[in-house]
């Protein structure tokens, strides 16, 4: 049998020139840094026999090659890493015989000393100088008493005479002494109050940093490490991580430490954070920092490595949120790019702010919308050209193109106030010069109006569709989209719930429009009555009231559905309720897949945003902060302080810049930045932050023109339960799906395989998947894996979640539980297995039957 390590804890990191190597468990993998573009993993060796990887460290000095020594436990090997593009054959190589040997005590510290010879720091105080080529040779040693318990270690110097060592003990002082006089430790550094557990040292500017278990790192002056007597001058003392500080390096006079809450954080002169950094899902063990450039790369207990960007200097300041002083009291803002804001004021008036400017312009007099008004645009060509709707409360709605709002369409809607407007792509016109309007009015009535924008003349108008929401307190819609395919329209409405309606017949979706307005060019007359001008009303009863084919009520809570996207084939939808939800349509009814909860915290979701490049971007409000969060790198890519949520507010991403405007104490507010690249790249995905406690194999998957994969679910303590595919050849592990239901850790896995499961078809690997755990609770999804080839990874997973239970849930239905005790115990799931089911009199259709071990000693 072998042991292969597919994915384990980075616990070493390494900058080798354009090379940045990688300790996961007993194993090396390096990353190529191709200039400023992604970096690839273009190697993988195991090195290590019997421990992982805890340090590597890079031999100075030019050349195409360098050398690297690898060391863990009692462990040392040495590798050659080829650097650039120089030479041929593999980029990482064994020098010395190629086996690692094991030394008679722990090794703490390597270093790179005079004659290609290592300097190491080994357990029990001891500093030795070790002939590593041909069978290794130990040249000289020396050892101090009274250092007591190491935990971590740094070297300084490159011959004996020289040569210092600085050491963190488990009392919480660094003692410094040197290799030649080592009887006694002759400087000691106090001041933490936990273990020191990591240290860095400049020798160019005398500095030292320590990074501790007492949550705190420390700066210090030591001038030459193995000179002098002076017990050091502590310059800085920094407080900020939520958990032990596990490794520092220097960023020139400043330190930059990693810690197990799973955040890198950039030091400030007054000992504030300068910069947070956050994305791995466990803690952080390793970091590094490569001088030419200033990357740092950071790398933990979830097998992730990542990659981040120093930001430039004259973007480390947070731009400040400045008020634009509208004339009026603002009712509504909104973006059209990234240059100009439109708010519409509580009379009713319409104006712009020219961001270049920085000034007005009135777009709109108060008396052609009334109070009350709502306002919504489309962007067409671009941003090149923007429909704006504007209604107010007496029904009327105004349609015109944002460069000639003189030439207008008005027609009234409804003999009430409109309470609704969005817009939407319209099926079956082309997108750069038509758009879909939705109007919500009294008693529920939805209005699908087709507008047409021509070049210098008003807006053309059809009415398309008539239909009727589901009775509510707050019975009016919040967002739209339609499936052409399907021919359906998905909205979502104020009371949380999400809506189908059928939006074409079968002769086509024109069949039964209506044109309201014929395209006349005439301008807005500012005082003119209802009956000069085009209603609704008196083309409504062409077209019937369309009742909802299929209705989710609350979906969202009673707080709202924010957003409805059409991707990939699939409905997502978010609200204020801090979730978002994958949905598919089924014999015209709306269906949950799955419901994805972000992060903590994010309790208002309004958006959601595909890139180009696969990433999925979350929009909402984290605690008094406007976020926009990433899926795949899981940090917020940009955080606003704004003051929490707000009634009315917009933002744009381009790539110029980042914009956001709301509203706030009667002011319009507006942020812009200047659009950054990114500065976060993912080399190892993420798996899990805490202990993997189960993994089974759900079979292979074949995929046309590449090697059958493997799929794999794991289970963590860390509640979250992951699909992930294993290449053979690659020996890489990359996530498909995380599954997030669970409220405590999973213990056990088990599968229901079935060919042709319902509702999958009969191409893939399918199977119901059943988890449990803790707090007594079992979750069960329906898998479906199939390769393709457009997708990195060459497999898409498509998740289902079926159905859930828990022991105690008649428990969180108890009233004032609060004065209660809970006599039962707090049982979990042990182990389960699936037993097959069969048809009988009394089970129609096949059923499938879980036995379930628990921690009270039962099976259930």
């Amino acid at each position: 049998m072998e042991s292969v390590a597919l994915v384990a804890p980075v616990t070493a990191l390494e900058f080798a020139g354009d090379v940045l190597l990688a300790g996961t468990g007993p194993e090396v993998v390096a990353f190529r840094l191709s200039g400023g573009g992604p970096a690839a993993a273009a190697g993988r060796r195991s090195v290590l026999r019997e421990a992982s990887v805890q340090g590597l460290r890079t031999e100075p000095g030019p050349g195409p090659a360098a050398r690297v020594a690898v060391f863990g436990g009692r462990w040392l090997a040495v590798l050659a890493v080829r650097r650039g593009g120089a030479g041929a054959g593999p980029l990482l190589a064994a020098c010395g015989g190629g086996a690692a040997r094991e030394l008679r005590a722990r090794v703490w510290e390597a270093r790179w000393a005079a004659g290609g010879r290592l300097a190491l720091a080994l357990g029990g105080g001891t500093v030795a100088l070790y002939e590593w080529w041909g069978g290794g040779r130990w040249l000289r040693q020396a050892s101090c008493g009274g250092a007591g318990a190491l935990r971590c270690a740094v070297l300084a110097g490159v011959s004996w005479g020289r040569l210092a060592l600085a050491a963190g003990t488990a009392t919480g002082n660094v003692v410094v002494w040197r290799a030649a006089a080592a009887t006694a430790p002759q400087r000691q550094l106090c001041g933490h109050r936990g273990a020191v557990l990591a240290l860095c040292y400049a020798a160019s500017r005398g500095l030292l940093a320590s990074a501790s278990e007492d949550r705190s790192v420390r700066l210090w002056a030591v001038g030459e490490l193995g000179g002098g007597d002076g017990a050091g001058t502590c310059l800085l003392v920094c407080y900020g991580h939520g958990a032990r500080v596990a490794a520092v390096v220097l960023r020139g006079p400043l330190p930059v430490s990693a810690g197990e809450d799973g955040a890198c954080l950039e030091w400030g002169g007054g000992g504030t954070v300068r910069r947070a950094r956050r994305g791995h899902r466990g803690a952080l063990r390793a970091l590094a920092l490569r001088p030419a450039g200033g990357r740092v790369a950071t790398g933990g207990d979830d097998g992730g490595v990542r990659l981040w960007q120093p930001r430039r200097e004259a973007t480390e300041a947070v731009p400040a949120v400045a008020a634009l002083g509208a004339r009026e009291r603002p009712r509504a803002v909104l973006l059209v790019g990234p240059r100009r804001v439109l708010v519409l004021d509580e009379a009713g008036g319409l104006e712009a702010f020219e961001v270049a400017q920085g000034c007005w312009t009135p777009v709109l007099h108060p008396a052609a919308s009334g109070p009350r008004a709502v306002l919504a645009a489309a962007p067409l060509h671009g941003w090149d050209e923007t429909l704006c709707a504007v209604a107010g409360g007496d029904g009327r709605l105004l349609l015109f193109a944002l460069s000639c709002p003189g030439a207008a369409t008005k027609l009234t809607l409804f003999e009430g106030a409109v309470h609704g407007l969005s817009w939407a792509p319209s099926p079956g016109l082309p997108p750069d010069t038509a758009a879909a309007l939705l109007a919500s009015g009294p008693d529920g009535e939805m209005l699908w109006l087709d507008v047409t924008h021509r070049p210098g003349q008003a807006p053309w108008v059809r009415l398309m569709g008539r239909y009727l929401l589901p009775p509510c307190k707050q019975r009016w819609h919040t967002c739209a989209a339609f499936l052409p395919q399907e021919g359906l329209l998905v909205c979502g409405d104020r009371r949380g719930s999400l809506l189908l309606f059928r939006c074409s017949s079968s002769l086509g979706w024109a069949a039964e429009s209506t044109s309201i307005v014929n395209g006349g060019t005439d301008p807005v007359i500012k005082d003119s009555s209802n009956e000069l001008e085009p209603s609704c009303s008196l083309h409504k009863g062409s077209l019937p009231l369309e009742s909802p084919l299929s209705v989710l009520f609350g979906l969202h809570g009673k707080t709202g559905v924010t957003s409805v996207t059409i991707h990939g084939g699939y409905i997502y939808s978010t609200g204020r309720d801090g979730v978002y939800r994958q949905l598919r349509l089924r014999d015209q009814q709306l269906e949950v897949l799955q419901k994805h909860r972000p992060c903590k915290g994010l309790q208002w979701i309004e958006e959601l945003h595909f890139t180009s490049d696969g990433d999925l971007l979350v929009l909402g409000f984290h605690a008094d902060n406007f976020v926009v969060w990433s899926s795949r790198t899981g940090e917020n890519i940009h955080c606003i302080p704004c003051g929490g949520g707000h009634r009315s507010w917009s933002y744009c991403s381009s790539p110029s810049a980042e914009v956001f405007a709301f509203i706030k104490s009667g002011d319009v507010m507006l942020y812009h930045r200047e659009a950054e690249p990114c500065e976060q790249q993912v080399l190892l995905e993420s798996l899990h932050g805490r202990e993997i406690t189960c993994v089974r194999r759900l079979g292979a998957v074949q995929v046309p023109g590449r090697a059958t994969v493997n799929m794999f679910v794991t289970g963590s303590e860390d509640t979250t339960t992951c699909v992930l595919v294993l290449s053979e050849n690659s020996r890489a592990a990359v996530p498909l799906a995380r599954l997030s239901d669970h409220i405590s850790s999973v213990r056990t896995l088990a599968f229901a395989m079935g060919p042709g499961d319902e509702g999958f078809g009969d191409e893939g690997l399918s199977a119901l998947l059943f988890s449990a755990g803790g707090r007594a609770q079992i979750e069960c999804y329906r898998l479906l894996c199939t390769g393709d080839t457009a997708a990195q990874s060459a497999v898409a997973c498509q998740v289902m979640h079926v159905a859930s239970h828990r022991l105690d849930k008649h428990w969180e239905k108890k009233k004032n539980r609060h004065k209660l005790v809970k006599m039962d115990p707090e049982t979990r799931y042990m182990s389960l297995s699936v037993v097959p089911g069969t048809s009988t009199k009394q089970l129609p259709t096949p059923w499938k039957f879980l036995a379930a071990a628990c921690s009270d000693g039962s099976v259930r």
